[in-house]
């Protein structure tokens, strides 16, 4: 339970027991709790979804659950997402280590520049646009995208915690690569793939064929991206670093919704 806690801390504002007392090993370990606290957001979005969706427009209801989404995790994803952004239009001085030092540094800086708000506005209009999309869908499609739109990008946080290595010598990102251990990766993918398993059991009239194909794809391909942004950060950055996983995060929840809309249309055409 305390590392299940430690996990909420890691990923959401929302309110947990402040009295606990974690070390390296702790907050590592709680990387096999990561899909859990998705799971629980994901709830969260489809109970937004259905209430608001009671009163309000189906375009005004995705805006809700955007801002309930970003309120639950205090916009950290998004802030790493805008900090990389801002770390990778830097300028490069032509010494390899001084632009990766430039780069940290930037990252580091508290104010975000040109190239994170694009990133953020970018992320949000293609995450408001690719749920409108999946709202025309099946309901199945649709409350299941917003239930595994927090999951995916946790599962991939954590394979790229495991494989990556920190680009800094202190740091929570630092606790969290170095501790880390293979059953903590094993455990949250075991996780994912029971949430998998419970939805098509569950909402089996409700699902195609061909569902489990699409997951065991999803993961594939969830797996293959994070090692490409693993070596992607390592020649620019020399390791991960916190605000690179909040951009792993923000990716590949993008990459997923786009990969139900292109699945809805090859399972119908």
């Amino acid at each position: 339970m305390k590392r299940f806690l430690i996990a909420f801390q890691f990923l959401t504002i929302l309110p947990v027991s402040r009295s606990m007392i974690a070390d390296a090993k702790d907050i590592s370990g709680s990387t096999s709790y990561f899909v859990l606290v998705g799971l629980v957001q994901g709830l969260l979005l489809v109970i937004a979804g259905y209430m608001f969706g009671m009163v309000f427009h189906p375009d005004l209801v995705i805006a809700v659950i955007l801002l309930v989404y970003i309120l639950s995790n205090g916009g950290f994803h998004l802030d790493g997402l805008a900090d990389t952004f801002d770390a990778v239009a830097a300028k490069p001085g032509g010494d390899t280590e001084k632009d990766r030092h430039k780069r940290l540094a930037i990252m580091k800086d508290g104010s975000t520049g040109p190239a994170g708000v694009i990133a953020i506005v970018s992320a949000l209009a293609l995450k408001y646009l690719a749920l409108k999309n999946i709202s025309h869908m099946l309901y199945f499609d649709y409350y299941s995208a917003l239930l595994l739109m927090p999951v995916i990008p946790k599962w991939a946080m954590v394979i790229s915690i495991y494989h990556g290595r920190p680009a800094r010598q202190d740091g929570l990102g630092r606790a969290l690569i170095d501790n880390i251990r293979i059953r903590n990766a094993a455990a949250a993918t075991l996780l994912i793939i029971l949430i998998f398993a419970v939805l098509n059991i569950s909402f089996s009239r409700y699902v195609t064929g061909t569902q489990h194909l699409f997951y065991a794809l999803l993961l594939v391909v969830m797996y293959l991206l994070c090692r490409l942004f693993i070596r992607c950060s390592a020649r620019r950055f020399g390791g991960l670093t916190g605000d690179v996983l909040g951009a792993i995060g923000e990716i590949t929840e993008i990459i997923f919704l786009f990969m139900v809309i292109l699945w809805s249309r090859l399972s119908t055409s």
